[in-house]
């Protein structure tokens, strides 16, 4: 039997809204319903026990709705209860995400321990689970991510999307371990599933209002409801303000705002039970002033002494007596900074899509068709300084993507199956601008020439490229019920891609005129010593046109056994893969100073994933523990190289031979009972390079002589191993960067009842933190990007009743001094620059919903 659903989600009664947002505190590791928007209505439990498809199901639905615990949930395409899914998945439901004020993928970090997200600026995001994900460093077009990010089950191909607020969220779900043969982008190391909230059939709203410290201000507002009887609607719309966190003193304000604004409208047509079509669009923009470093630290290199950070300013200072160079700090918790280029952070994004599900006899069909668009507008400092070394530095782009996803779903008694085809087309057009500043010889230059600022004052490169991105693919997955308890689960995937590039960068000196750095035989080759030879070494003209295309077949098994009623085991292998790659920002050079056109072309990734995990519930289902263990290795890691030189090339991708990552994961929750719930999450992750032989050097080995794996240099004579900067080393050994080896997060709240206003409500109190350990912020690990382990904790209390909650809140209550992200500043002088943490910060938060 095939139970028909409602597309538009009816509302529980409050009391089962209020135990389930209890319940979410606790970030339970379950995969949400699909867009939410198959809810049941009142009668939910029987139509969720019919989703469910079993007679047991159904009197373990009927204990949970009591408790309000349940939640229904598609990881397999299919609606079944969360304990149900032999996957490794953290949700973290809407309310959940407010009250802990994680407003978007970035700060989602600190309730899912085993995901990492590092931002410089939206465009130069990581989103990363177990430590795999995308190459730590500057990002390039011509890669694909290893963590998908979905909104509404469109793929959003831009990693800036991660940097935007959630707007009017049900639920967020992050899936650990490679997705492909039930996703229409196959992704390698994870996917976030992002669901909004549906249109409804019930006439509904909410809004919120939140005000803080550092002129926090943040407004949300959504309304839904029927227009006639088959068709409903619903808008929302999200703002948030907050002055800047690093006070810069050559521009006298505060920089690395937040100014984010957002919409969404979603209309449905329903004309039957079998039938819903549902097209959606969305408008996000950001424009504050972004985003800045501050000065961390400075750690010699092996290049002469003359040649670090500090005998640079030294020199500067004493060609500039009258206007001598200091940072305004250097201790980077003083929040100042003096960076003198002009900063800018402009960031659009958006679309539409259109959803059709449709019951046909005992399956689903769905079609998803969707166009989004990315706008990005930066501004930079590149050189991390107030000194005009770059005194440009900018690389706008525009995206549109287009896609399309067909996926019928079949549910049997003894074999389920759903099978997609999907199609994906994307281009990105960058305008790149990098010019050199009044200050930029004395950094750059040697001899004589440091002494002229008019050699590289002006000196300009500038690029224009573009990728055209292709993909197809066809996948499917069958789960066979062997017996009751035993089920096994194989799926395909099978794809293609194909990616055409171009780029050029033309160099212009101050004057305007284009320089001609024609490659010659080095035995004729420019003069040492000439101002051509100097700017040329800088900027080179070049001119790629990189393209290729690639067929791939992978596949997984997953064979899961119920021990006992609440007992779930399971273990999965999938062999995986990341597509072909190409280099979009400029190639390295031959020794003659041609490209190297052999490094076009990036391999791709070939990923053999084992996973095991047990799912139990206990003490009368009100606690669950889960637990999971897995190793991933990867052979040709498609990673950043970057050889530290001003503007020569800002990285490239590269293959590293091999890479794993194994660890263990444990989530926890319990619901005591009505008046309290908690929950703890923890991860152990060991990610290393287990071969990687031409990585880029870190700073304390750059300027000499090639070093081997894990050697440790002599600081005792900087400068002296040799006067040769290598290009690459070997850090094979060393562990991946952006990724802690032990990470938790935890949860509790309690409440009372109480009467307040003449209206009866709850007192509660709820406290959430988390834990990271040392982690590296540099793409070859390296001493002086070493960020510290620390530990957040937040508080709340507050008053909630029938349709108000009221509370305020602290976050980061202890005022922890921390790191988000270190960098290691270009020309390889030792500068290392950063961004703290946030510090502590309150404010407080009403809700009005009816």
């Amino acid at each position: 039997m095939t139970a028909k659903y409602p597309s538009a989600r009816r509302r529980l009664p409050a009391s089962a809204l209020t135990l389930s947002f209890l319940l979410a505190l606790g970030a339970t590791p379950a995969f949400a319903a699909e867009a939410s928007a198959d809810g049941a209505g009142d009668d939910a439990a029987s139509a969720a026990v019919e989703a469910a498809g079993a007679a047991d199901a159904a009197g373990q639905f009927d204990d949970d709705v009591s408790r309000g615990d349940v939640i229904i949930v598609t990881a397999r395409r299919r609606q079944e209860t969360a304990q149900e899914v032999p996957v490794a998945i953290s949700v973290i439901r809407g309310d959940s995400i407010e009250a802990t004020g994680n407003f978007n993928v970035v700060k989602l970090q600190q309730l899912a321990p085993t995901l990492q997200v590092y931002t410089s600026n939206p465009r130069n995001t990581s989103v990363n689970i177990r430590g795999l994900g995308v190459p730590f460093g500057l990002t390039s077009d011509g890669f694909e991510q290893g963590v998908g990010i979905y909104v509404d089950d469109v793929y959003n191909s831009r990693v800036a999307a991660a940097t935007f607020d959630f707007l009017d969220v049900e639920q967020v779900e992050v899936l650990r371990g490679p997705q492909g043969t039930l996703y229409g982008k196959n992704t390698t190391a994870g996917a976030i599933n992002i669901t909004s909230n549906q249109p409804t059939f019930d006439f509904e709203g909410r809004a919120e209002v939140s005000v803080g410290n550092l002129r926090y201000r943040q407004a949300k507002a959504a309304i839904s409801g029927p227009l006639s009887d088959k068709i409903a609607a619903r808008v929302a719309i999200a703002a948030t303000s907050r002055r800047g966190t690093l006070f810069n003193t050559t521009s006298d304000r505060w920089i690395n705002e937040q100014d984010n604004l957002g919409l969404r409208g979603q209309l449905l047509f329903q004309p039957n039970d079998d039938l819903s079509i549902t097209l959606s669009g969305d408008y996000s923009k950001q424009d504050p002033e972004g985003f800045g470093t501050a000065f961390v630290r400075v750690g010699p290199t092996q290049r002469a002494l003359a040649r670090q950070y500090d005998g640079l300013v030294a020199a500067y200072n004493a060609a500039n007596p009258t206007r001598p160079y200091a940072v305004p700090s250097r201790n980077v918790y003083d929040r100042l900074t003096d960076i003198d280029a002009s900063l800018n952070a402009g960031n659009k994004i958006g679309g539409a899509s259109l959803r059709v599900k449709w019951d046909v006899g005992p399956g689903t069909f769905t079609s998803i068709t969707a166009w989004r668009f990315w706008d990005w507008k930066p501004e930079n400092d590149r050189d991390f300084t107030g000194l005009s070394i770059v005194s440009k530095s900018q690389n706008p782009s525009q995206q549109d993507q287009y896609s399309q996803e067909f996926r019928y779903n079949y549910e049997g008694d003894r074999v389920d199956f759903v099978v997609g085809l999907f199609g994906f087309k994307q281009r990105v057009d960058t305008q790149g601008t990098e010019q050199q500043g009044a200050d930029a010889s004395r950094w750059s230059l040697t001899g004589a020439q440091a002494g002229i600022p008019s050699i590289l004052e002006g000196l300009t490169a500038t690029n224009t490229q573009y990728l055209k991105s292709t993909s197809a693919a066809a996948y499917g997955q069958l789960s066979w019920k062997v017996t009751d308890a035993l089920t096994i689960q194989p799926g395909l995937r099978l794809n293609y891609d194909k990616k055409t590039g171009f780029y050029q960068r033309i160099v212009t000196n101050g004057a305007g005129q284009v320089l001609n750095c024609t490659p010659i035989p080095p035995a004729t080759s420019l003069p040492a010593g000439s101002v051509l030879a100097a700017q040329c070494g800088v900027y080179q003209p070049q001119l790629t046109q990189p393209s290729v295309s690639d067929w791939n077949f992978s596949y997984d098994l997953n064979v899961n056994y119920k021990v006992a009623r609440d007992i779930l085991a399971y273990a999965t292998y999938a062999k995986s893969f990341k597509t072909v790659g190409i280099n979009q920002n400029g190639l390295p050079l031959n020794a003659d100073n041609t490209p190297n056109l052999d490094a076009s072309t990036v391999k791709p990734e070939s990923v053999n994933h084992y996973e095991v995990g047990l799912k139990t519930q206990f003490l009368d289902r009100r606690a669950t523990f889960n637990l999971s263990a897995f190793r991933t290795e990867i052979k040709n890691f498609q990673a950043t190289v970057n050889g530290g030189q001003f503007g020569t090339v800002r990285g490239y991708l590269a293959n590293a031979e091999k890479v794993r990552s194994q660890g263990i994961e444990a989530d926890f929750k319990i619901v005591a009972n009505d008046r309290l719930t908690a929950y703890a999450n923890g991860a152990y992750t060991d990610a290393k390079y287990k071969k990687f032989t031409n990585a880029p050097c870190p700073p304390e080995l750059s300027g000499g002589t090639f070093q081997p794996a894990n050697a440790a240099p002599d600081y005792s004579q900087p400068g002296v191993p040799g006067a040769l900067s290598p290009r690459q080393c070997d850090i094979s050994g060393q562990r991946l960067p952006g990724v802690s080896k032990w990470a938790f997060s935890y949860g509790a709240e309690i409440n009372a009842p109480l009467e307040l206003l003449a209206k009866e409500g709850q007192l509660y109190f709820g406290v959430d933190g988390n834990y990271r350990s040392h982690w590296n912020s540099n793409a070859s690990p390296s001493i002086y990007t070493e960020v510290k382990g620390y530990a957040l904790t937040n508080f709340r209390v507050g008053f909630r009743s029938d349709g108000v909650d009221v509370f305020g809140w602290v976050r980061n209550a202890f005022d922890v001094n921390y790191i988000e992200l270190l960098q290691v500043a270009p020309g390889n002088t030792g500068l290392i620059a950063g961004t703290p943490g946030d510090e502590r910060t309150w404010g407080g938060t009403t809700k009005f919903s009816f």
